[in-house]
């Protein structure tokens, strides 16, 4: 098993998202939400680089899920997204700083032969369940604090919400 402290982590998003359970490719928020566990995961590991690659193609995604220690992409074409993994793998310079997620045999493949480590979707997928078990949230809660202004801000920009609109939330 790889253990990847402080390492930045390429994703295939698409491919992360068919192993979450509660998050369906079928959702046309499914990146969304991927992303804002992939936050919550980054947050917890203080200074985590996290770059996840989706499929693009896909109509009705956010323009910019891009925060908060998450850098999301959308390949240019449907099929594109193995393409634009293998193509930044490629272009790592530190080896032994990256990780890569995925179960697709082309990108994993690609990741092993250049000397990266990878975890498996499944395997991934484990860990972010697991940050979210009781136990995990009873530790989160110890550590609540308020939102921000500029948080806040960027969660009403998220769910698509404007000036003003945020004040039944309080």
């Amino acid at each position: 098993m790889v253990q990847c402290i402080r390492m930045p982590i390429l994703i295939d998003g698409h491919n992360l998202i068919g192993q979450m359970p509660g998050i369906s490719l079928t959702d046309p928020d499914d990146e969304a939400r991927l992303v804002l566990l992939l936050r919550r995961y980054a947050a917890r590991r203080r200074g985590r680089k996290v770059i996840v690659i989706f499929d693009g193609g896909v109509y009705g995604h956010p323009d910019d899920l891009n925060g908060y220690g998450v850098e999301a992409r959308f390949a240019r074409s449907p099929s594109d997204a193995d393409s634009e993994l293998i193509r930044r793998i490629r272009a790592v310079k530190r080896r032994d700083e990256w990780v890569v997620v995925s179960s697709d045999r082309a990108v994993a493949g690609e990741a092993q032969a250049r000397g990266l480590p990878v975890v498996s979707s499944q395997e991934f997928a484990r860990r972010l369940v697991a940050m979210d078990t009781p136990r995990a949230s009873l530790n989160a809660k110890r550590n609540d604090r308020p939102l921000s202004k500029a948080e806040i801000d960027e969660w009403m920009r998220l769910f698509g919400l404007e000036e003003g609109d945020d004040e039944e939330f309080y």
